[in-house]
């Protein structure tokens, strides 16, 4: 019998909470969650996002199954379940549309998207990359999250969006609201320097040190 009522309570309260954060829009975004080794949760499809309950998450086993076929899968639900696999390591997916990280997603080739000015978002994010454009809900763009994610924890897909990835609920959704506020912290850093005021970003030292703390 599929139940696992607590974690996808948790899923759906996540879900609201990148709305209510402005995170995301009624219908947009997609959250994920590795239940055991053959199982992973996520949203729907065509729900209001904001107000979900536990029994409209859908429990798929990793070969692809819906345990819930009531439910209408997320369109996203292979780029979820295909980046659960490639990083064990993983156990939250959170996907969705901020508004600042969604303007910086139409950046090309390089994330725009500056990390280095404050140790924390240094530390739980790194440096954020862009994945390439593809149609939302595709093999395609699957493919291409997945092997950007090998490498990275937080990523902007090309004129769509958000992805952040954590071992859990909570650490994922941290770090998609500290890609939103690095967003903000990068435009206004870069209005202030073109008028010249005396600016600094973390060093090679200082983000060695940062490094060393994990």
């Amino acid at each position: 019998m599929i139940d696992f009522y607590k974690e996808r309570k948790e899923v759906a309260d996540i879900m609201a909470r990148l709305y209510q954060r402005g995170l995301t829009t009624v219908s947009g975004g997609n959250i994920s969650f590795r239940l055991n080794e053959e199982l992973f949760c996520i949203t729907p499809s065509s729900l209001d996002k904001s107000c979900l309950e536990p029994e409209m998450i859908a429990v798929v086993g990793f070969d692809g199954t819906n345990y819930n076929p009531e439910l209408k899968l997320s369109i996203e639900s292979e780029m979820h379940r295909r980046l659960l696999i490639a990083r064990p390591d993983v156990n939250a997916v959170v996907h969705s549309h901020p508004i600042y990280c969604s303007v910086f997603s139409a950046s090309e080739a390089t994330c725009a998207i500056n990390t280095r000015l404050t140790a924390e978002s240094y530390f739980f994010m790194q440096e954020a990359v862009i994945v390439p454009y593809a149609l939302m809900g595709t093999d395609s763009l699957a493919d291409l999250v997945e092997e950007c994610g090998k490498t990275h924890d937080v990523m902007l897909l090309q004129n769509h969006g958000a992805l952040a990835l954590g071992k859990s609920l909570l650490t994922a959704f941290d770090k998609m609201d500290l890609l939103e506020r690095a967003a903000q912290m990068t435009l206004a850093y870069e209005q202030l320097k073109s008028q010249g005021a005396p600016m600094v970003e973390l060093n090679d030292q200082q983000m060695a040190e940062i490094n060393g703390m994990k």
